[in-house]
């Protein structure tokens, strides 16, 4: 079997713990990760700002239940995670990209926004396709079908074939995670995929047992507690792993001697702490219990519903008291920064884009001058031309492109490159600025639509109001 371009369907549900808010902004915080994506170089978004990418996929799914009378379900897919992974050394971070576009396109014929992300952290490219569940006027949902990872495998090889990439003879069905694939390293064992998820919620400091199980739901574990022992399953796991199999400092006892902190453990990985905002939006309660969740839900709801008030209203003392119009002023003046920071950042890989395309072109205008010479020099003959004509015409495109920018005397491919440099560091200072602004901008909006609730100012409909405050 040849190492090619392989791909894998996966559908996102909410998970317990979580809103459909909080689990579309997972996904979508991780796959444009921009230690990932060369700082977000790499990162495309179909009918959707890539950088509100969530709540887009957010506000579709409330107009589809406004428009069509039907919500959320508790096993209802929110997104669909299609992964793309190419043979090391075979395509450019930018060719693939574009080919996650193409098969992202065929795949939903236009008809659902996404965003396509191509990760280059590893030694083999590979792209991180999000596409919403509902279609682009809010009416319908895409429904996976039998047999989409043939469909799927059929349009890659297609795309892999027009863009002189290599695919696979005879190829056998496998949920392998793509890596295997591609010859690398064998991947974690499903009880080792479990102490690492474990490892990293207790870096989050979980104050009690049930915290923590929250946290490993929401990273993607299933839990389950129906029989006398706890249970973990992994995605792609078939069988739960009993927690007590786990052994060591992983079984139930253990992890909660951690918690206490009468059993100290050296962590065996290292993880990468994401900001995340104080305050978060309220869970739509009523909304929940429709769609099939139980009275524990419900209790864990509005206790966590009084927590982000709470947060929302200790946020005001801690600045000041602040009053509500300085709040929105505030919060706008985030947004404004937000926006500023974006433009700033998109100029920059502007002048990185302009400036790495004048490079190309100064490298095939110096290979092909002698042969265009010649070429003049025969008399522009068209036997000459025939014979040569991949690089008069690359040639020719360079001068053209020199003649736009109105250059004169070429500037050396070194310059070049020290200047590409500089803008990339402005570019990486810009986007630490950038990342902490919209942070900002989060976490003041989701204050300010917390205090609009305490004070029942108009705002975007919350069906929960009425019913939900008058409980607490």
């Amino acid at each position: 079997m040849t190492k090619i371009a392989t791909t894998r369907l996966m559908s996102l549900h909410v998970g317990k713990g979580r809103n459909i808010s909080t689990a579309i902004a997972d996904i979508i915080d991780y796959v444009e990760n921009p230690q990932k994506t060369d700082f977000g170089k790499f990162i495309y978004g179909y009918e959707c700002d890539t950088r509100l990418a969530d709540a887009e996929f957010l506000l579709s799914k409330r107009q589809y239940a406004n428009l069509t009378g039907r919500n959320q379900g508790v096993d209802d897919v929110i997104a669909y995670h299609l992964r793309q992974a190419f043979k090391p050394g075979e395509v450019t971070p930018e060719e693939a990209n574009q080919i996650g576009r193409e098969l992202a396109l065929k795949l939903t014929k236009g008809n659902h926004a996404f965003v396509v992300c191509t990760h280059v952290d590893k030694h083999h490219v590979h792209n991180h396709i999000i596409i919403n569940s509902t279609t682009l006027d809010c009416q319908k949902k895409f429904r996976n079908f039998w047999g989409s990872t043939w469909a799927i495998r059929r349009m890659n090889d297609k795309l892999c074939l027009e863009h002189g990439l290599s695919i696979v003879e005879n190829p056998k069905p496998s949920r392998e995670h793509y890596g295997t694939w591609l010859g690398n390293k064998k991947q974690p064992s499903f009880q080792e995929q479990i102490r690492i998820a474990i490892d990293a919620a207790l870096e989050e400091k979980p104050k009690d047992f049930e915290e923590l199980l929250k946290k490993l739901e929401a990273a993607g574990i299933e839990v389950n507690r129906e029989r006398k022992h706890l249970r973990f399953r992994v995605p792609g796991q078939e069988n739960y792993t009993r927690c007590d199999t786990l052994k060591g400092d992983y079984t139930e006892q253990a992890i909660k001697e951690r918690i206490a902190g009468t059993r100290t453990v050296k962590s065996r990985h290292t993880f990468s702490k994401k900001p995340v905002s104080k305050v978060g939006l309220l869970v739509d309660i009523e909304a929940a219990i429709r769609s099939g969740k139980g009275p524990g839900y419900e209790r864990w709801a509005k206790v966590f519903n009084l927590k982000q008030l709470s947060q929302a209203v200790l946020y005001l003392k801690e600045h000041g008291d602040m009053g509500y119009e300085d709040l929105l002023e505030k919060a706008n003046a985030a947004t404004t920064n937000f926006n500023t920071l974006s433009v700033q950042i998109k100029d920059l890989e502007s002048k990185m884009n302009a400036n790495a395309e004048l490079q190309k072109q100064i490298v095939n205008y110096v290979k092909t001058r002698a042969v265009y010479v010649e070429y003049r020099k025969a008399g522009y003959s068209k036997k000459y031309r025939t014979a040569h004509e991949s690089e008069i015409l690359l040639h020719q495109a360079a001068k053209n492109h020199f003649d736009e920018l109105g250059i004169k005397k070429l500037p050396s491919v070194k310059s070049l490159r020290e200047e590409y440099t500089d803008v990339l560091e402005q570019k990486r200072k810009a986007y630490s600025a950038y990342k902490q602004a919209k942070n900002d901008m989060k976490e003041l909006h989701n204050v300010r639509a917390n205090v609009e609730y305490l004070l029942e100012i108009s705002s975007p409909p919350q069906p929960q109001r009425s019913t939900e405050k008058s409980r607490q």
